[in-house]
């Protein structure tokens, strides 16, 4: 959730209020955190629920993809980059700037 949120709180006007400096501080930390964990099982296996592609990669996927939004900076984590290429290069991929 914190990606999500920092990313809200930075791009939708709405939520500008709610950007305390102490809750950017909180979400940028717990946000980086948890890009750890999924950097640390992405070292390990292609995906994260293992060798094949999953709902986990889906769901981890959304927000993942453009947390660089909410400050992140996904160079940091080599291991999450290389697995946004893998769910990508996914035949079923749609790219959310897609439209029908």
């Amino acid at each position: 959730p914190y990606i999500a949120v920092r990313k809200a709180l930075l791009t939708f006007p709405e939520r500008a209020k709610d950007a305390t400096p102490e809750r950017l501080a909180t979400t940028l930390e717990r946000g980086n955190k948890a890009l750890g964990i999924m950097e640390q099982r992405l070292e390990r296996s292609p995906f994260l629920a293992g060798s094949i592609y999953s709902v986990a990669d889906i769901a981890l996927y959304a927000y993942t993809h453009t947390a660089e939004l909410g400050g992140f900076d996904l160079k940091a984590f080599p291991a999450i980059g290389m697995w946004l290429k893998r769910v990508e290069a996914d035949p079923g991929h749609v790219p959310i700037e897609w439209l029908p």
